[in-house]
């Protein structure tokens, strides 16, 4: 049976994310074929769109590379995501269907109960559950795909501390979802407009010490991660 491209995609990205996959180590496809249990063509495919997506790079004599962005790109992620949040929230209020509204209404409710129990690893997921299902609710596939780049890539160079205060986050999430729910897209856009850049002060760039690409390609080599799993991440 053939993988589809966008789950070895997935599963590279991921991978790429969770620091698996080190910036500007070299990514071949032999290699990447073999640790996800895949031929090479949907490797191939996968590399070309995450070339696309920015988390790859083809370098002259080496091939495909992880990239290596610079401080100042880190930068413009955060500053995009501030634009773009509020403009997703704010179209949400006006495209959202009732299902986005009950899920919305329903990740809040639990996230507050998380919140109230001090469960910051639930927090993390409920956190970007929300935030994917307000981008859906936009109405906009465009805009929904862009924003979800942009996660995976702040979450790729940032480090992010939990919020000091949990409870008040979620009733932050909460605040945008009253918002969504009344149509209002000015309070939906200024709300997470306010939510977005208090979020974006807990985000610490990583920072790559010298001397860590020893090893790299035997790291890869070594390990197996079949993508016809079901710990693979949609």
């Amino acid at each position: 049976m053939r993988i589809p491209a966008h789950s070895v995609c997935t599963a590279i990205r991921d991978d790429i994310v969770a620091g698996v996959h080190e910036r500007g180590s070299r990514l071949t496809e032999e290699l990447l074929a073999r640790r996800y249990g895949v031929s090479r063509v949907p490797v191939r495919e996968a590399l070309r769109t995450l070339e696309a997506e920015g988390f790859v790079v083809t370098r002259r004599h080496a091939g495909a590379c992880v990239a290596e962005p610079t401080e100042q790109e880190a930068a413009d992620l955060l500053e995009m995501r501030l634009l773009l949040e509020p403009l997703g929230a704010s179209r949400a209020a006006q495209r959202r269907t009732e299902a986005h509204l009950k899920v919305l209404r329903g990740l809040v409710r639990l996230g507050q109960e998380r919140a109230r129990q001090g469960n910051s690893e639930d927090l993390r997921s409920l956190g970007g559950w929300f935030h994917e299902t307000l981008a859906q609710a936009s109405g906009s596939p465009a805009l929904a795909s862009t924003l979800t780049q942009l996660r995976h890539k702040i979450a790729w160079m940032y480090a992010t501390e939990g919020p000091p205060d949990p409870v008040e986050y979620w009733a932050e999430h909460g605040s945008i979802v009253d918002a969504v729910g009344r149509g209002d897209g000015d309070r939906a856009r200024a709300v997470t407009a306010l939510h977005t850049e208090r979020a974006s002060a807990a985000h610490r760039l990583r920072l790559v010490p010298g001397g860590e690409r020893a090893g790299r390609t035997d790291r890869v080599r070594n390990s197996q991660h079949p993508v016809n799993t079901p710990s693979l991440r949609h």
